[in-house]
Parts: structure tokens; C-alpha cells; sequence
């Protein structure tokens, strides 16, 4: 048997940090243990719950009466009781679509009129680049047509 700091250990423990220390020699070295592996999510995904679980757990947590099922329901759920006092008050008040998940962060303030407004200023602007460039083509082809002699067809109303 093994001592350490004054406490008998059993001799499996003993060869157990015999291994050990002959590993950080190994490693030393220049074998290498295994390492795990070291990759995280970036950001971790909020969970959201259909207003079907909502209820469905609900009544999981009503029909529980005996000391500790509430708990035992949370548990096999992965919950928090905040989530049953949350969907309780909900219920209560009528909120149905209040059972359903909601989407976070700011509501968009962006005005419908403001997003047409802006397509049709780049339609605008693309339709007047298009125009020039066509007026030039009509330009050269008229100087063309002068140098080479050719009748040129003046439209009617100039």
C-alpha cells in the first residue's frame, strides 16, 4: 500500500499516478496524449417551444401532486420552474398566440413605402444610364451614316 500525505491508499491509486507522471514524461518527450476536441459553437441556439409542448407540459405539471414530481417534470423536460410560471400567466390571461414562440429584438421600423420608394429611384436611375448610352449609339450611328454618304430617316414631329 501507497502513502500519501499521511493516508494509506490502495495500490491501484498508486500505479495510477505512476502513470501519470511517467505520461507528462512521454509528453515531454514529444508524444503527445490525445487531446479533446477543443471546438465550440459560436453562439448557442435559443430554445423555443410550440404553444402544443407549452400546454402538454402544463398539464404534466398539474396533474403532478406528490412531493417532488413538479421537479421530476422540469427535470425530464429540461426546464425551468420560471418557464411554468411564465406559460401559466400566459393561459390565464388568454394569450394563445402567447403559447407560441415569439420573435426577439427591436421591431423593424422600416417604412413599406420607403423600401418602394427606393427600388424605384435604382429602377430610375438605371432606366436613365440605359437611355444615355442608347442616345450615344443613335449619335454615332448618324455620324457614321453622314460620312458614308447614306440618307439619314428624320423621325416626324422633329
Amino acid at each position: 500500500m501507497a502513502m500519501m500525505n499521511g493516508t494509506a491508499l490502495p495500490a491501484s491509486h498508486g500505479a495510477g499516478i505512476l502513470d501519470s507522471a511517467l505520461g507528462d514524461l512521454a509528453a515531454a518527450r514529444g508524444r503527445e496524449a490525445p487531446r479533446p476536441d477543443p471546438e465550440v459553437l459560436a453562439r448557442p441556439k435559443r430554445r423555443t417551444y410550440t404553444g402544443e409542448y407549452k400546454l402538454k407540459v402544463l398539464a404534466e405539471a398539474e396533474a403532478a401532486r406528490g412531493a417532488g414530481e413538479i421537479g421530476a417534470v422540469l427535470r425530464r423536460h429540461g426546464l425551468y420552474s420560471s418557464h411554468l410560471t411564465k406559460w401559466r400567466k400566459e393561459r390565464k390571461t388568454g394569450i394563445l398566440h402567447g403559447l407560441t414562440p415569439q420573435k426577439r429584438g427591436p421591431k423593424s421600423k422600416a417604412n413599406p413605402l420607403t423600401v418602394e420608394n427606393q427600388k424605384l429611384r435604382r429602377d430610375n436611375e438605371r432606366l436613365t444610364d440605359r437611355l444615355r448610352k442608347a442616345e450615344i449609339v443613335i449619335d454615332v450611328q448618324k455620324k457614321v451614316a453622314m460620312l458614308l454618304g447614306l440618307p439619314i430617316a428624320e423621325p416626324e414631329g422633329s
